[in-house]
């Protein structure tokens, strides 16, 4: 006879990914958060010089980045839905997917860095563009970070590191990989529309 204790399933909820990643992304948001406050307070002081800055700066390249990093989070996400469905091949796949969308994030940031600098709109050139650079330089370092993760991630599913009960370390990086994506998802329009 058939107890219920033997077909309860355990519905416990607990938080993806390690305790450790979440402080640490923690930390970095908080970074990120002073500096996009320095940025509105500068606007604040500076109105004029920000609104000239912002005409250097094409929407549709900010827009294309962030679909860019977008896109680079859902397959992120859909590696992490396929090692829980113990396909971590499959994870691998979207993985690589990922990595290949984060780099038309790169290509398309480094063509905007070029022509800037090509213009003379340095980091020195005025308030706007000082911010800019310190803003879009620390986003881009956690971008090439993210995407040494996804790779490492995507290495450790084909090797079938990963599966439905241990899926820890993966969690941990794509949780990582969406910090980066909600913070240029804050500073598009922060830096390149709102005057």
């Amino acid at each position: 006879m058939s107890t219920s204790a033997d077909t309860t399933i355990d519905t416990r909820r607990h938080l993806p990914g390690d305790l450790a990643m979440w402080f640490f992304i923690l930390a970095e948001l908080s970074v990120f958060a002073l500096l996009m406050l320095a940025f509105t307070v500068a606007q604040a002081l500076y109105p004029q010089t920000f609104s000239e800055g912002r005409q250097w700066l094409d929407r549709s390249t900010g827009l294309a980045m962030t679909l860019s990093l977008l896109t680079a989070g859902l397959f992120a996400a859909l590696a992490q839905e396929q090692v829980r469905l113990d396909r971590p091949r499959r994870g691998a796949l979207c993985l690589c997917l990922a990595l290949l969308s984060a780099s038309g994030y790169v290509a398309i940031k480094l063509t905007e860095y070029a022509h800037l600098s090509a213009s003379g709109l340095g980091l020195e050139h005025s308030t706007f563009f000082t911010l800019y650079w310190i803003l879009t330089a620390f986003h881009f370092l956690h971008v090439l970070l993210g995407m040494v993760i996804l790779g490492w991630l995507a290495e450790g599913c084909r090797r079938r590191r990963y599966g439905p009960q241990r899926c820890s370390g993966l969690e941990s990086g794509v949780l990582y990989w969406h910090m980066v994506d909600l913070v240029w998802v804050v500073l598009f329009p922060l830096v390149y529309i709102l005057d």
